[in-house]
């Protein structure tokens, strides 16, 4: 079975891969380009350039495996008609963006930034303005990987962890869950509010002025799903109403240096940075790795995504 992989592991790895039966073909992922042999290939794990191919030439084509988590840029259409099954990375960001949610929650009610400014200009300036995370509320937009993460996270803070999902089933970790229907009662009771939904035709643009109307006066807002989640003009307008505010993603990247969000004081723009750690090589093989012997061993890889849901 022929699979294609456009950024190498370590030689150990490669060959563990190599001895499920698989003869790999390798492109470096800046080089991807359909070629004769790269459109006889069975299956693909692609790292990040996955539209540079034209996967209507991929005729062979069974199963896709990404190491991103979003998969926007991939052709749904082609792979719903085809049967090809698409793998993504989930869960392989939980832990790095959870702790990068724990870590934007407690700058912004500890007052991290302006201290980090007093220290550049020597001077010593105590803040008796702090607040304690301790008997917040936090509502959490998605109970995924990421969302269980930063909810477990949360708990040992003291914090009340609601969460929202699609159908309000219960998760490890929350203390309630809510539908997705009834997520304006998260919006107006919690003091926290974390997105960290995937991208659907339901979430795009889902997070906007209606909602931040009705949070809490000194609440906090933070963004670490998808860019497209929320309306960032609505959010510019309602910024003064909020103790803080971080986005990690955006609907457009990079941000434009025009956009008034620069200017902001109480809020932390990160360049869609939360998912980076030292660890995620090894938790991007391990799911690779299972996904590629399930393939090759029944046909379709142990864990892939509903294209029509998103997720």
């Amino acid at each position: 079975m022929k699979l294609l992989i456009s950024k190498k592991f370590d030689d150990e790895r490669m060959k563990m891969i190599e001895n499920l039966g698989y003869e790999i073909i390798f492109c470096e992922d800046r080089k991807l380009k359909n070629t004769p042999e790269i459109n006889e290939v069975d299956a693909a794990y692609v790292y990040y350039y996955t539209s540079r191919l034209d996967y209507t030439q991929m005729k062979n084509l069974k199963f896709l495996q990404l190491a991103s988590v979003g998969f926007d840029h991939i052709p749904k259409e082609v792979f719903k008609e085809r049967g090809v099954y698409l793998s993504n990375n989930s869960g392989g960001y939980s832990i790095p963006i959870a702790e990068f949610a724990i870590m934007n929650v407690l700058n912004i009610y500890k007052n991290s930034k302006q201290f980090f400014e007093n220290q550049s200009k020597s001077l010593w300036k105590t803040d008796n303005t702090l607040l304690e995370l301790n008997g917040k509320k936090a509502g959490i937009l998605g109970t995924g990987g990421i969302g269980i993460e930063t909810a477990k996270r949360l708990k040992a803070f003291g914090v009340e962890t609601w969460g929202v999902n699609t159908s309000g089933r219960k998760i490890e970790y929350f203390d309630k869950v809510f539908k997705s229907s009834d997520m304006d009662f998260v919006f107006k009771e919690c003091d926290i509010i974390i997105a960290v939904m995937p991208s659907t035709k339901d979430t795009e643009g889902m997070i906007n002025k209606d909602k931040f109307k009705i949070m809490k006066d000194g609440s906090i807002f933070m963004n670490l799903g998808r860019g497209n989640l929320v309306n960032l003009d609505d959010l510019e307008e309602f910024a003064p109403k909020f103790r803080g505010i971080a986005l990690d993603v955006f609907d457009k990247e990079p941000l434009s240096k025009d956009r008034k969000l620069w200017n902001i004081d109480n809020l932390i723009i990160t360049p869609h940075n939360s998912w980076v750690s030292d660890r995620n090589n090894d938790r991007l093989f391990d799911t690779v790795y299972k996904n590629l012997k399930s393939f090759i061993e029944n046909g379709k890889p142990e864990k892939y995504v509903d294209i029509s849901r998103g997720y």
